[in-house]
């Protein structure tokens, strides 16, 4: 893939999704920043002893004047940014019922208005050179599928559908693709914890017992969907925008789970 635009912010870039899509950009030559609540310090130095060109800011993308800071830091270090992935994102499983109005505000605020921050922060380097590449994490949870207790995730989720098709239009005409994926279950360290709660002897277990619920037979991993951003940030995608991807192994596909 080509990218003669090599500059990229990632948000939540520190593990799980978030890294994969950092190595995929970052095994493309991308220079990488990357974003994220807790100081991205150790897989900065990581991805540098390798040779990539990688910067991290420990940032909270719900803090609008933090975002900036962040934006223009990485904007005098590289000199442009081209790439935006709005990656990260919090959930919290509770009955709508029982859900306090802090714990709905709190996947509202970073995953709707962090997104919204982190975006508007970029847009005006983008112009500057009429480019730019911004792909959002949402989910299948929300646009696709729902479970008990996921009001707010997806909610939040299916928001950012609209709000990256909402960017595709206002810019298309500026050289700006907006394309949002939707993940489905993957190999995360949160899925990890969830196996090893599940059954603390043999998570290993757990983890194929998920899989053995997905089509493709495994769940996801961070590097697939790496695969499917760095397409989506690549010159190869200049004729795509506004468009939502599902990446789940097939798993929404079955008519019924019964069958």
């Amino acid at each position: 893939m080509n990218f003669n635009h090599g500059t990229a912010i990632v948000t939540g870039g520190a593990k799980g999704n978030g890294l994969g899509m950092v190595e995929a950009l970052a095994e493309n030559n991308v220079k990488v920043a990357v974003f994220n609540r807790h100081d991205p310090r150790e897989i900065v130095e990581k991805l540098r002893s390798q040779g990539k060109d990688t910067i991290g800011f420990a940032c909270d993308i719900a803090d609008d004047a933090r975002v900036r800071a962040c934006v223009e830091e990485t904007y005098k270090v590289f000199g442009s940014i081209d790439i935006l992935v709005n990656n990260a994102g919090v959930l919290c499983y509770k009955p709508l019922l029982e859900m306090t109005d802090a714990e709905r505000d709190y996947q509202l605020d970073v995953n709707i208005k962090g997104t919204w921050n982190v975006t508007r922060a970029v847009l005006p380097h983008m112009l500057e050179n009429n480019y730019g590449r911004i792909v959002t994490v949402s989910s299948v949870t929300g646009e696709y599928v729902a479970d008990a207790g996921a009001a707010g995730y997806g909610t939040s989720k299916a928001a950012l559908v609209g709000f990256g098709k909402c960017v595709a239009m206002e810019f298309a005409g500026k050289g700006i693709t907006s394309n949002i994926i939707c993940p489905g279950f993957i190999r995360t360290p949160m899925v990890e914890s969830m196996a090893a709660e599940a059954n603390p002897s043999d998570p290993e277990a757990e983890l194929s017992f998920y899989g053995k619920g997905i089509p493709m037979g495994r769940i996801g991993r961070p590097k697939d969907l790496g695969a499917l951003v760095a397409y989506l940030c690549s010159e190869e995608s200049e004729f795509m925008t506004g468009t939502s991807i599902v990446i789940d192994g097939g798993c929404v596909l079955p008519e019924s789970k019964v069958l």
